[in-house]
């Protein structure tokens, strides 16, 4: 047997008004409980305020001293740079440099002016300029004339400045510990011994500030150093063929050059011919006088005996009367 149609819609429409009653009932059951938490708490308020007030503190506390995320230092970098320019007038151009740099917040470090040989005047110059201006003047000085030489270096030196400063927090914390010890101490020997070790640790503290000084001086100020010269005025070509002004010019070097080395030699030669004229005077003065003189026997001077002469020998022709 079939069941009808109208009978098998009207199960689920019961069921769901069924689902619904139960809800009903779970949802009021729960609004009194929430009402009698609600009343309860509010009678105890007045009881928990104050531990609620100390929590809130010390969370406030807590807060502040909990270790913050360290801030990221800014590089800290030293910017040197060398710069030879020639000029056509070194005061002018010295004065000029002077004012890039006084107008960019800088200052001339050092000055030197000098000549060389032919009377060119050649002047150096050091700039400390602060370092977000260092490319504008760099570009300025550069322009004032003729570019002969140009060096420039940057050096990163963040960790040694991170370093340093945390060298100085950690020294200045031991030298509060110092102090402190010494106002709790009652023993002479121990205010000796802490003096001591406070003086040695104020002395580390100030050699760390004068680093610290010294890399942010470097790091805040570029340091330029200019070198200005003037421009060498060319001469005409002349004619290259020797004259007769310059062969007696070159003979009389070739002179002159001939009499000192003559002057030289002789120089050398004297010392030595001292030496020896004096060892001769010595011997002539005071070494041979004084020797033994031999004497020689004279030799006999021997008696001449006439020699017989010889008779003449006869003509062998035998003519009479010649002899």
């Amino acid at each position: 047997m079939r069941t009808p149609r109208s009978a098998r819609t009207a199960r689920p429409a019961r069921s769901v008004q069924v689902l619904a009653g139960v809800l009903l009932a779970a949802s009021l059951a729960l609004a009194g409980c929430s009402g009698a938490n609600d009343s309860g708490d509010t009678k105890s308020a007045g009881g928990r305020s104050a531990p609620q007030a100390g929590a809130a503190e010390a969370n406030a506390q807590d807060a502040k001293s909990a270790p913050k995320a360290p801030r990221l230092t800014p590089s800290a970098i030293i910017r040197t740079a060398s710069l030879t320019v020639e000029v056509k007038d070194v005061p002018k151009a010295l004065e000029a440099a002077r004012t890039t740099a006084e107008s960019a917040g800088g200052y001339v470090g050092k000055e030197s002016t000098s000549r060389d040989t032919e009377g060119h005047e050649q002047t150096r110059v050091v700039l400390r300029v602060p370092t977000e201006k260092y490319d504008e003047v760099l570009a300025d000085l550069q322009g004032s004339g003729k570019l002969v030489e140009r060096t420039a270096k940057a050096e990163d030196v963040t960790d040694q400045v991170v370093d340093v400063d945390s060298r100085i927090k950690s020294q200045r914390a031991s030298v509060a510990r110092i102090r402190e010890l010494m106002d709790k101490a009652t023993k002479l020997s121990d205010v000796v011994t802490l003096e001591g070790e406070l003086s040695s640790r104020e002395a580390d503290l100030e050699a760390l500030l004068a680093q610290q000084a010294s890399l942010k001086d470097r790091t805040s100020l570029a340091t330029i150093t200019l070198a200005l010269s003037e421009t060498p005025v060319k001469k005409a070509a002349e004619d290259d063929t020797p004259g007769f002004v310059d062969a007696v010019s070159g003979g009389w070097h070739v002179f002159v050059t001939m009499l000192r080395w003559i002057a030289l030699a002789l120089g050398a030669v004297l010392p030595f011919a001292a030496l020896a004229a004096l060892l001769a005077l010595l011997w002539l003065r005071v070494v041979r006088p004084r020797l033994p003189r031999h004497t020689w026997p004279t030799p006999a001077t021997p008696t001449t005996v006439p020699l017989p002469q010889s008779r003449p020998v006869p003509d062998p022709s035998g003519t009479p009367g010649q002899d």
